[in-house]
């Protein structure tokens, strides 16, 4: 399995810099699709319930303090990435690409996965709670071949 800055990397390739807001969403998108589409996690790191969404810490802790992170900036590599998950990258960063990290964020503040992992939290509080893969899995797997 790659790490998510492999798979950072890649979105970027594709997307060009964009908002590390943004970055964070579409890494979980990679995620959660790739759960669905190739039955199996796209990478081994832990996504969390933040109240901006859904981050990645390990990732946040890389470009902390930027608002704006383009390719050069993420250490990973994207040549350690198969078929299958290249696939599954491009077709995240074709449909959630164009979209801004506000329409992203508010996207994934309405979906299960996230609500669900911060049950119980104030809005706007802080939460390390844990988004699962069964989760993600489940609530995906759950919609059309589109996403709706």
């Amino acid at each position: 399995m790659v790490s998510v800055f492999d798979v950072a990397r890649s979105v970027l390739e594709r997307t060009g810099p964009i908002s590390s807001m943004k970055l964070q969403k579409l890494v979980y998108y990679v995620q959660a699709w790739s759960l669905v589409w190739d039955e199996r996690p796209m990478f081994r790191e832990r996504i969390e319930a933040w109240a901006s969404g859904p981050v990645v810490p390990e990732l946040y802790a890389h470009h902390r303090g930027r608002f704006t992170i383009s390719e050069k900036d993420i250490p990973g590599d994207p040549h350690d990435l198969d078929q299958d998950a290249l696939e599954t990258i491009e077709a995240v960063a074709e449909f959630y690409g164009n979209k801004t990290a506000q329409w992203l964020s508010d996207l994934t503040h309405s979906e299960a996965p996230w609500r669900d992992a911060r049950k119980g939290l104030p809005d706007g509080a802080r939460g390390q709670e844990e988004i699962t893969l069964a989760a993600m899995h489940e609530y995906y797997s759950s919609l059309g071949p589109d996403g709706e």
